[in-house]
């Protein structure tokens, strides 16, 4: 399907679905909201969200329903999450939240409209067929945040040039880990770094990952882009960065505006 096609599949979804028939008058539109972290952690997001729909008309409990589904930063939990809102047959689903929310969406219906957003590239994560012609029943936004972990290291280096040991905290559970991690490590010995992988998909493993700073002699972070680590677990990052007075590197300026080294 070409994009300009879906966008008014989509547009015709939230205007008017389902119609049981000519006699009856349209059932208020429902939008699913599938994310992988929670609606505290997500706030600026959720309230660009809105904002957007007000700008075309749609306001929330007026006019349209938003069935929201929230992973809590446990992506386990996103598949039945996303079937969940296939069996209420919502209009159409904003995954949003990173690539695992948009995988798991799609994992579970070829039919209902799909819009994610992504930090990591959609096509090699299996998301869109090409970024000119996404194809099937899906389309987004992708912010190529991933991409750049390379380019971060570089920086990091830049900024902490005397670092000799680096560590890359990722969270094996996202689908661009294993090649945000490669990208890393082959960039590494160029800059004469050596890199230690830190992984983390929870609260407490972040916590274990920075204990091990120390036995690592770790003198810089890279923070690799996750939901986890952007909005969840930013505030602990920052607590701990700081206890441990390491200087770190994220794909966000959020964390530094909040505080983190």
């Amino acid at each position: 399907m070409r994009r300009r096609d879906f966008i008014k599949v989509v547009a015709g979804s939230a205007a008017g679905y389902p119609l049981a028939g000519r006699a009856q008058q349209p059932t208020m539109p429902v939008i699913g909201f599938l994310n992988s972290a929670s609606p505290e952690s997500f706030a600026p997001q959720l309230a660009g969200f809105h904002q957007g729909l007000n700008e075309v008309g749609y306001v929330e409990g007026r006019n349209v329903t938003i069935e929201f589904r929230w992973a809590k930063a446990q992506y386990n939990r996103l598949p039945e999450l996303a079937a969940d809102l296939v069996r209420r047959q919502v209009a159409v689903i904003a995954a949003t939240g990173g690539s695992v929310s948009a995988t798991a969406a799609k994992s579970a219906t070829t039919t209902i409209p799909l819009v994610f957003t992504s930090g990591g590239d959609p096509v090699r994560t299996g998301l869109v067929a090409s970024l000119s012609r996404p194809g099937g029943n899906v389309t987004g936004v992708s912010l190529f945040t991933s991409t750049l972990a390379a380019k971060r290291l570089e920086l990091l280096h830049e900024l902490v040039p005397a670092a000799k040991v680096m560590a890359m905290l990722v969270n094996p559970t996202n689908p661009n880990s294993e090649a945000d991690t490669k990208a890393v490590e082959a960039a590494a010995p160029g800059l004469g770094v050596q890199i230690v992988v830190l992984k983390a998909s929870s609260g407490a493993e972040i916590g274990k990952a920075f204990d091990a700073l120390h036995q690592y002699k770790v003198d810089a972070v890279l923070v690799g882009a996750d939901p986890l680590f952007d909005n969840s677990g930013r505030d602990q990052l920052i607590v701990l960065t700081a206890r441990h007075a390491v200087p770190a590197i994220y794909d966000f300026r959020d964390v530094a505006v909040a505080g983190g080294w």
